[in-house]
């Protein structure tokens, strides 16, 4: 699992880096009084929301890393028989990078007072995401007309588990961004409400790379990426 001790160490750098940043190495504890001063210097320190987003965002990262490892590794059986990639992921990729940009964009506006125009972009990303699962489905329904099951081969499983992976998490962030849409609509502060559209943006941007990442190893475009996985986890 050379390729996941890879990726552990990835985050455990950033994660002593964040550290050290905080102040960490100056033994904060052992300090007697309040600490008044922020030991990140001039920055703010980081809102929870963020924080837990970070996390949770690592924890995701973890999953489809091990997924993909377990794609690569059994895509190298002689078994394996590719599904054929239904037409339509095209459009839900084209799709999907719609939100993202139209979600990055209410970002951009959530700092401005036209309050209309953000509800539009946070309604428009809600849209485009919506079709982007329905397409999922009817890339499912494709598959299952043409007699390509989940028990049909190893390589039929893990489309319909890394897509449905990858669905799931989209849902949770049509959750968030129907809590975000509904905050536009009520009466917040313009400062609340940019950090939530911040987060969705965030977290919008790591799902299209997400799913680039995977339709690439789903439609055998990265087929040079899984021969040096393969060599690393050999």
């Amino acid at each position: 699992m050379s390729l996941m001790g890879i990726y552990i160490f990835f985050i455990v750098s950033i994660a002593v880096w964040w550290l050290w940043r905080q102040g960490v190495m100056r033994s904060p504890w052992l300090e007697e009084g309040e600490i008044a001063a922020y030991p990140g210097g001039s920055l703010s320190p980081p809102p929870a929301a963020k924080l837990g987003l970070g996390v949770f965002l690592a924890v995701a990262g973890c999953l489809f890393s091990l997924m993909a490892a377990a794609y690569f590794m059994r895509a190298g059986s002689p078994d394996w028989r590719a599904p054929p990639t239904p037409g339509i992921l095209w459009l839900n990729t084209m799709a999907l990078i719609a939100s993202s940009v139209t979600i990055q964009l209410a970002a951009f506006e959530a700092t401005r007072s036209d309050r209309s125009r953000l509800e539009f972009l946070l309604v428009a990303s809600g849209v485009l995401s919506l079709a982007f699962l329905l397409g999922q489905i009817q890339a499912w329904r494709e598959l299952v007309d043409a007699g390509v099951f989940a028990s049909s081969n190893p390589a039929s499983a893990f489309f319909y588990l890394l897509t449905g992976a990858h669905g799931l998490h989209l849902i949770g962030g049509l959750a968030a961004l129907s809590l975000t849409i509904r905050r536009a609509w009520t009466e917040q502060s313009n400062a609340a409400l940019a950090a939530s559209v911040e987060l969705c943006a965030v977290y919008w941007h790591f799902l299209l790379f997400v799913w680039l990442l995977l339709f690439a190893m789903l439609a055998g475009k990265a087929d040079a990426l899984g021969v040096i996985c393969r060599r690393i986890l050999s």
